[in-house]
């Protein structure tokens, strides 16, 4: 049987909305939040990184049933990793290209595969449970985001008027980023020790302004920091160095497949990795569970003996239909089909993903498609890595802002998204709207939310 909570907090929303509408408080809350926003350089690119004056509301319940149930989904997202290193057939169903599985087994680490990741889901419009469209484990984005802009919403004007009736509680996570991090350093070096820490990602990703913050936030906890371009890394006298700064430690935000894409698997930093020289945090074994494939593993018939019952029910209940599109028999809810002519039936309810992509690159929703569309996608995802997934509820909430002096609500679709440490708890979560088909700030649209729990005063 699912496990599901109360529904959405409409009353806090309700409460924030009619205190949004009071006096001039909506005015003010605006410009408050767009002071701050260039104040503290939040912006994708040259796009703001919120646009709307409300926060995410969660209550108590939701987040202790998305902790919970998403505990049990990473316990076994890592018992579908140990198989796959230990039997052929299962790591072929991931479908990593050739250098991928060459690095992956280059990787030295003996800790968790994924140390940070975040389990990109939605709740469904009640509130009352979620599901999981992927698990983000490579390159997760967002939490000194989520921080930020936390820190904003409860300094806004309108919050002082909300809080005399409801209590807010924020989800931060940076702090959990850095131990994750010194974890790792820890287990590398055999000693604690305050490592040299590099933010590596290319110098025009839009990204770069969450870089900044957590290089400010890593300086404060008394560790030194640089944000360096992979083509800034040398190998000298056995150290990685970027100018003058030998590293020690990589908090890796450059997605692997860019990276060798552009420089090759000489690349200092693959180098330095492989021959033990750097810690790198997420190492390549996360490639495997990054995959989109990775639902299709723990979702597919062929694996149920890889799980515990509880892990089974979890994955139930929170994982859509899954498979990597291929020709084949498999069974779809209580009866067996042959899979492409199954796919090529039900556009209406499936989409097609790419395995490895982001900010919905390559992303096909059926139910936009007419049949020969919908044909010629089925055709090229049978010619690269694609998964098919089964289209899950999503919810529209109202969210208000402020457009030419007046406030505005409008439905947006609103993902969940805990952030994972250790392959074994979620802490903290990122929200991000949109009033798109696709919720991600990557693809161009949707902003990035404070996530809060709230919960009446009483007495």
């Amino acid at each position: 049987m699912s496990e599901t909570v109360p529904a959405h907090p409409r009353d806090a929303v309700d409460a924030w909305h009619s205190a949004l509408e009071r006096s001039d408080r909506g005015a003010e809350s605006a410009a408050w939040l767009d002071e701050q926003l260039r104040e503290r350089g939040l912006f994708f690119g040259e796009r703001p990184l919120c646009t709307v004056l409300r926060p995410r509301f969660l209550t108590a319940g939701q987040y202790a049933l998305l902790a919970r149930r998403s505990r049990l989904l990473l316990r076994a997202f890592g018992k579908a990793f140990q198989a796959a290193m230990a039997q052929p057939a299962i790591f072929a169903q991931f479908g990593l290209d050739a250098w991928e599985a060459e690095l992956l087994r280059a990787d030295r680490g003996t800790g968790p595969s994924n140390p940070l990741s975040r389990i990109d889901a939605f709740f469904d419009q009640a509130g009352g449970t979620f599901k999981v469209t992927e698990l983000n484990g490579e390159t997760p984005a967002g939490p000194a985001y989520a921080d930020a802009i936390s820190e904003i919403f409860l300094e806004m004007p309108v919050t002082g008027d909300f809080l005399r009736d409801w209590l807010l509680w924020p989800l931060p996570v940076r702090h959990r980023v850095l131990h994750t991090l010194l974890r790792a350093w820890e287990a590398f070096a055999g000693r604690r020790s305050a490592p040299v820490i590099a933010i590596v990602d290319w110098e025009e990703v839009p990204t770069r302004s969450e870089f900044l913050l957590f290089q400010e936030y890593f300086r404060s906890r008394g560790f030194r920091c640089v944000i360096v371009d992979p083509a800034e890394l040398e190998l000298r006298g056995g150290r990685l160095v970027a100018g003058d700064h030998a590293i020690d430690l990589v908090y890796k935000r450059v997605l692997l497949h860019e990276l060798v894409q552009r420089r090759g698997l000489d690349d200092p930093l693959l180098r330095a990795v492989r021959d033990g020289i750097v810690c790198m945090v997420n190492g390549f074994r996360c490639k495997l569970l990054h995959k989109k494939a990775s639902l299709a593993v723990l979702s597919d018939e062929r694996n149920a003996a890889l799980f515990e019952e509880a892990e089974r029910r979890a994955i139930a209940d929170h994982v859509p239909w899954t498979r990597l599109v291929q020709e084949r028999r498999t069974r779809y809810a209580d009866r067996e089909v042959d899979l492409v002519p199954f796919v090529l039936a039900e556009r209406d309810r499936l989409v097609l993903k790419p395995n490895d992509e982001y900010g919905g690159a390559g992303v096909v929703l059926g139910w936009e498609r007419d049949a020969s569309g919908w044909e010629a996608a089925v055709r090229r995802a049978l010619e690269s890595p694609f998964i098919v997934q089964e289209r899950i509820e999503v919810p529209k909430l109202p969210f208000p802002s402020r457009e030419g002096g007046t406030l505005r609500y409008a439905d947006r679709i609103a993902d969940t998204a805990p952030f994972a440490f250790d392959g074994e708890l979620v802490d903290g979560c990122l929200t991000r709207v949109s009033t798109d088909s696709l919720v991600n700030v990557t693809a161009g649209g949707g902003s990035t939310m404070a996530t809060f729990i709230v919960e009446p005063r009483t007495g």
